[in-house]
């Protein structure tokens, strides 16, 4: 069942992975694909109002091929405390966006100057994430993606992951997750309190006691 689901996930991811090369090799040959990773910007948040970090699961582009292609080489170390940070978070965020709008203040009135800023920081904060992936947990830059850190802000209550009594800390949901999430440690308040879930359900198809479920599908069932 595990394996059926990774399957159809993988299928979904399939289709948007191809977004990051398109950007970050097409867009120095056509600038105006930069503006791509300002529609995905504008579509993590605006998911995120309702739906939490779902926007990260497969719609991502750079998560999608990370999960396709990264995982696969990455050591899957444990992401140090250390990317977690509050402060570490907010800091990526005013520093990315800053750098960001200067370069696009610089170009004002140029098109493709501005294009050409954007394709800039996502192919350097991709290749970023690509050795950082390597070297730790492929999602690592998720935890320090200023739009993920927003994301994560907005999702409070938004679809939160349920976690029955029945849950008997085998901890195989952490060892599943993406983003390297414990939800068993919430097993005593019943629901997740960890808004970087990209809500992807890895976690509900791989716990042996189903002991895992979305609030939204629980009201479904109901």
């Amino acid at each position: 069942m595990l394996k059926e689901f990774k399957r159809k996930r993988a299928r979904l991811q399939a289709y948007t992975w191809l977004g990051l090369p398109l950007v970050v090799i097409g867009g120095w040959f056509y600038p105006k694909l930069g503006f791509f990773l300002l529609a995905c910007m504008i579509g993590a948040i605006a998911l995120a109002f309702y739906k939490g970090r779902a926007w990260c699961d497969w719609m991502c582009p750079r998560g999608s091929f990370y999960d396709l292609f990264l995982e696969k080489i990455s050591l899957k170390r444990e992401i140090p405390q250390f990317f977690r940070k509050k402060g570490l978070r907010i800091f990526m965020i005013f520093f990315l966006i800053g750098i960001l709008g200067f370069q696009i203040y610089l170009a004002w009135g140029d098109i493709d100057g501005i294009g050409l800023a954007m394709v800039r920081l996502l192919t350097i904060t991709t290749s970023i994430g690509i050795i950082l992936g390597i070297i730790y947990q492929h999602r690592i830059w998720c935890h320090i993606c200023p739009m993920g850190t927003i994301a994560n802000y907005l999702s409070e209550g938004k679809k939160p992951l349920s976690i029955e009594n029945t849950c008997i800390d085998c901890k195989v949901c952490s060892k599943v997750c993406p983003m390297q999430l414990k939800p068993y440690l919430y097993k005593d308040q019943g629901v997740m309190k960890d808004n970087d879930c990209i809500k992807c359900s890895t976690c509900t198809f791989a716990c042996p006691k189903k002991a895992l479920q979305f609030e939204d599908s629980i009201k479904k069932a109901a």
